[in-house]
């Protein structure tokens, strides 16, 4: 559209009939309108019917030609999916519309709404961070999550795997919204089917997108300034230099909300982003009481980190994360004592018992896969491990031992493993 045609936007009055309601969606459901440009035409024409009329002769002016509206039936149809599902659409200016949205110069026109749209009305916080988390993080989103529930936040976040979904999870018995890229009856990923199920009964779920709109690469950072722009706060846990969760943590600084990280090891590509954000200025957060605090509420949750700060104790003693040095053999000067006993044991008589079933490789390395991506520099206890995998230890066991010998992860005192 051509945008110099345009006045500066001003709040469109809320669309009252079905008429009004049923032009405020063709507008925003015609090509090429996105949310910046229907405020502007909602402002030079006044109601959506006007837009809609004029709307040929901007595009026109725009050079591009035999433009035409959307048509009506489609958004009846789209409106008749939505009550289908039980969801409840929320134009902008009305009652059941976040009103932290109504200031941004890009707010969603429309929202369609599946759960508690009262959890809108409370204090929100979001909390996001990497997909392929590791068990700290996952951790750390966890304690943050019940912390701010606890203190009377509403927990908001994207429903991805990782930290998203570990943030969603621990905030369902207080209160949690996720923000979806897709269309809010299209769940992605799939395996958060579950945990979608459970945010639709206890929490929210919301999207700006038509019903059954599957997702698509352009619409993460839409869902992003949603998620920013309902908040108080944005709050990384784990994030690569070049993530999603950076873009989220922008719009909140567009949108003059504050922005809080969590820092990591220096050596974990996940914490880079996370490092960078609080070297450019963004609040450290160690704790929910860190967030509260930072928001203006000191003292509205007790301090609970001791577990996490002992982990942080045993990096700082040795930032490498190979433990204590002092008096241990270079590699290069033999085999290691570990590698050794293995060698001993290979070599004596077998154990009486059945043998140990031969798995597929792929099975082998799918799970090799899933134990490195839980562990970093940052050491973790081996039990913490096993119940995030939520493996027996006798299934863990041989292949953290694999894994050892092949120089990819470190065994340190204490039962704590860390990733090379």
């Amino acid at each position: 559209m051509a945008d110099g045609r345009l006045s500066n936007p001003t709040h469109p009055t809320p669309p009252w009939t079905e008429e009004d309601r049923l032009n405020w969606l063709r507008l925003i459901r015609s090509r090429r309108v996105g949310a910046v440009t229907f405020h502007r035409l909602m402002a030079e024409y006044g109601s959506a019917a006007a837009a809609l009329a004029g709307l040929r002769s901007v595009a026109a002016a725009a050079g591009v030609p035999d433009y035409e509206p959307c048509p009506e039936g489609v958004v009846r149809a789209e409106l008749a999916r939505g009550r289908a599902i039980g969801a409840e659409p929320a134009f902008f200016g009305d009652r059941l519309y976040p009103a932290a949205l109504m200031d941004l110069p890009d707010a969603p026109p429309m929202l369609w709404l599946q759960g508690r749209a009262d959890l809108l009305a409370r204090p929100m916080v979001a909390l996001v961070g990497a997909r392929n988390a590791s068990s700290l993080g996952i951790r750390m989103a966890r304690k943050l999550a019940e912390g701010l529930g606890l203190a009377g936040f509403t927990v908001v976040s994207g429903l991805a795997r990782g930290i998203d979904s570990e943030a969603h999870m621990a905030a369902l018995a207080t209160g949690t919204v996720a923000v979806q890229a897709g269309g809010v009856d299209v769940i992605y990923p799939e395996e958060n089917a579950g945990l979608a199920e459970e945010i639709r009964r206890s929490g929210l779920r919301l999207s700006e997108q038509p019903i059954g709109l599957a997702p698509q690469a352009r619409h993460f950072p839409q869902r992003n300034r949603i998620v920013s722009g309902l908040c108080r706060a944005v709050l990384v846990v784990e994030a690569a230099a070049r993530s999603g969760s950076l873009i989220t943590a922008r719009s909140a600084l567009d949108q003059g909300r504050e922005v809080l990280a969590v820092p990591g090891h220096p050596f974990d590509a996940r914490a880079a982003g996370c490092n960078h954000l609080i070297r450019d200025g963004a609040t450290l957060v160690r704790s929910a009481a860190d967030v509260l605090e930072a928001l203006g509420y000191p003292g509205a949750v007790a301090e609970d980190t001791g577990e996490i700060r002992g982990e942080i104790r045993a990096e700082i003693r040795d930032p490498a994360g190979n433990g204590d040095r002092r008096g241990v053999r270079p590699l290069s000067a033999g085999p290691a004592p570990l590698a050794a006993a293995a060698a001993r044991t290979a070599a004596a008589s077998p154990l009486p018992g059945p043998a140990a079933p031969q798995r597929p490789p792929a099975e082998t390395a799918a799970l090799h896969r899933r134990i490195l991506d839980r562990l970093g520099p940052s050491p973790v206890a081996e039990d913490q491990l096993i119940r995030d995998l939520a493996l027996p230890p006798s299934r863990l066991s041989p292949e953290l031992l694999a894994l050892e010998l092949d120089g990819r992860i470190l065994r340190q005192p204490g039962g704590l493993l860390s990733r090379i």
